[in-house]
């Protein structure tokens, strides 16, 4: 039997709900408007292509779907680049104007390059639906390349807005109402951009912020100045002139739901008071307190903005500053420091490159410490050359000195423009050795290494090709709770380019995989779900899943799983299904139907989908067995 129009048809509804969930865009108020709403319009009237095409449900060839792929990858892009626009910082945007251009461009072209490669004359299309597409693609086409109009007066009014201490009021005034920052509502939502995109740079205080927060608080000052009421009603007036301010939720420890003095990022971009997460995690415990996520390391990101907005809301709210924690320190002074002190990395530096194995090994603990305490001495580590001091000693043969080279770097690999020198100095042929061969601690360590650095793209190419695949997989099977966790996450990141797929699979990743999703106490059910999900686009990852005996645990992981799990689940028996007959019939004397309506109704929306694609091939067995 062979199935062949479902790909196609889901390929049509995931561009026809990418058009509605654009078509449903908010408002854009702020400097990308003009470019937020020509895009918008131009992607609705694509609409009635999708819907056409979806309607007449008719196979595609390969050349008629190449486009409409390349289509879905653009209108992605277009989301993220919409949403982006509308949540993100107004302030960020309008000193960045021009990359976003850029941004806006880029999509247009990926568009329009995609709408080139759709052969028109070969689909089935009314007239009217043809004449459209044909103005739309060539909407796109005049579009592509051509540059928005300057806003003269915006850039003479920021450029003066940022230069001079005290701007003319006339000029904050212009900016307040081009970037829509006229409200304390306005304000607020601003200050929570702010942290959301130093949580995304990783709490880095780079020359940006500094442009936009100067900026901000004179604005701020502005709109405060001119309606220093508002957004308040006379009754909440007269109550607020008679009680304390009430303290921001995002302003308190997550912990203590006190206001917070000194602000840190955890790995799972959750902030905490610096000492409230400290005790944490000094008792030993791995996940976040708030998400009850596993943390992919302990090191501890100081939140520059929340600390830079909590101090302008206590002085706008006649609130006394937060002061810091006493200068009570540790003995080991220096793996506690908040700054940057050059002369001791240097004096570690030269115990690790002329130091006897006992120097080497302590002055890569302390370094590994320093690491992890704060962005200013993961950067000086780096600058000061200790990272190809570190992987050398990553071949040491003293265990504890090669736990400390390692977790060492993996501290330093959480800023990125660490990853590349640690990539360049040779590491990943070494880590992946103490991935093999190091003591448990180093092993897992090694891994959530190859995880960071495998953030970028072309380090999944080399992870891959320097055998880690398989050490990881024999972590996965061997390693302790956290080491299982440490090697699925560096698995799944890994498995995202194809080629690293096959490599999964060649190692025997499957079998693994299917004892831990059997295994409902073990606690990693997610984790093999996931990589399943993504080795089943995969042919050799089909078979391989096929061969398993899958069903019966997926069909169970359906119908009583939590939301994601049961997405997963429904996203593998779909490839399996797709490519044979068999694993269709299998799931059918498992109870598919019933469970697959109930997910189409109640799942994700990806479920819903993948539930409804299911139950059109069973409808389609049916069929056929009716006819003959």
């Amino acid at each position: 039997m062979v199935l062949t129009e479902d790909p196609n048809s889901e390929l049509m509804s995931g561009l026809v709900d990418s058009v509605k969930e654009i078509s449903m865009s908010p408002e854009c108020r702020n400097v990308c408007k003009k470019m937020h709403g020509n895009l918008v319009r131009r992607i609705k009237l694509l609409s009635p292509l999708f819907e056409e095409l979806k309607d007449n449900n008719e196979e595609l060839s390969e050349e008629e779907t190449k486009g409409f792929e390349l289509l879905r990858t653009a209108l992605d892009s277009a989301k993220e680049l919409l949403k982006l626009v509308v949540e993100g910082s107004k302030v960020h945007q309008a000193l960045q104007r021009d990359h976003i251009a850029d941004k806006f461009n880029q999509i247009t072209e990926k568009i329009e390059a995609a709408l080139s490669e759709i052969p028109y004359d070969k689909l089935n299309l009314s007239e009217e639906v043809q004449e459209q597409i044909e103005l739309v693609h060539a909407q796109f086409r005049r579009a592509k390349g051509s540059p928005e109009l300057q806003d003269h007066q915006l850039e003479v009014d920021l450029a003066i807005a940022q230069r001079e201490k005290e701007p003319d009021p006339a000029i904050l005034k212009r900016l307040s109402e081009k970037l829509h920052l006229q409200t304390i509502d306005d304000l607020k939502k601003e200050s929570l951009a702010f942290h959301e995109l130093v949580i995304a740079s990783g709490g880095d205080p780079v020359d940006w912020f500094k442009k936009m927060a100067s900026l901000f608080k004179k604005l701020k000052d502005h709109v405060q100045m001119a309606n220093p009421e508002a957004d308040c009603s006379q009754a909440e007036k007269v109550v607020v002139k008679h009680r304390s301010p009430v303290i921001p939720d995002d302003f308190r420890c997550p912990i203590s739901l006190e206001l917070m003095k000194d602000p840190v990022i955890i790995s799972t971009g959750q902030t905490y008071e610096r000492s409230c997460i400290q005790k944490w995690l000094d008792a030993g415990h791995k996940t976040c307190p708030k998400t009850q996520q596993t943390l992919l390391h302990t090191a501890l990101t100081p939140n520059y903005v929340l600390k830079s907005l909590i101090a302008l809301w206590c002085e706008s709210n006649g609130v006394e500053l937060p002061k810091q924690p006493g200068a009570c320190r540790s003995k080991n002074v220096r793996s506690s420091i908040s700054y940057c002190d050059r002369a001791a990395i240097a004096t570690l530096l030269d115990k690790l490159a002329n130091g006897n194995l006992e120097q080497q090994r302590s002055a890569a603990g302390e370094l590994r410490l320093l690491a992890k305490r704060n962005v200013d001495n993961r950067v000086c580590i780096a600058e000061a050359g200790a990272i190809p001091l570190l992987v050398e000693l990553l071949s040491s043969t003293d265990p504890r000195t090669q736990e400390h080279a390692v977790t060492a770097l993996l501290n330093l690999s959480i800023n990125d423009s660490n990853k590349g020198t640690i990539v360049n100095a040779g590491a990943i042929p070494d880590i992946v050795d103490v991935l093999k061969n190091g003591s448990m601690e180093a092993r897992e360590n090694a891994a959530a290494t190859l995880f960071s650095l495998s953030v970028v793209d072309e380090n999944k190419v080399a992870i891959g090709a320097a055998g880690a695949i398989p050490a990881l997989i024999k972590l996965l099977c061997d390693g302790t709770p956290r080491g299982k966790k440490d090697a699925a996450t560096a698995i799944f990141n890994l498995s995202i380019y194809q080629g690293n797929k096959a490599r999964a699979v060649k190692a025997g990743i499957v079998p693994p995989l299917m004892r831990l999703l059997k295994d409902a106490g073990g606690g990693m059910v997610d984790e093999a779900l996931a990589i399943l999900a993504i080795l089943a686009s995969h042919q050799e990852g089909r078979v391989a899943i096929g061969q398993a005996d899958p069903i019966p645990v997926l069909m169970e992981v359906i119908s009583t799983g939590y939301p994601r799990n049961r997405e997963n689940a429904a996203a593998i028996l779909w490839s399996l299904c797709t490519v044979d007959s068999q694993q269709l019939k299998l799931a059918r004397q498992f109870g598919a139907e019933e469970a697959l309506k109930e997910l189409s109704e109640s799942g994700t929306d990806r479920a819903k989908r993948k539930a409804g694609s299911i139950l059109e091939l069973l409808q389609g067995v049916d069929a056929i067995v009716t006819q003959s």
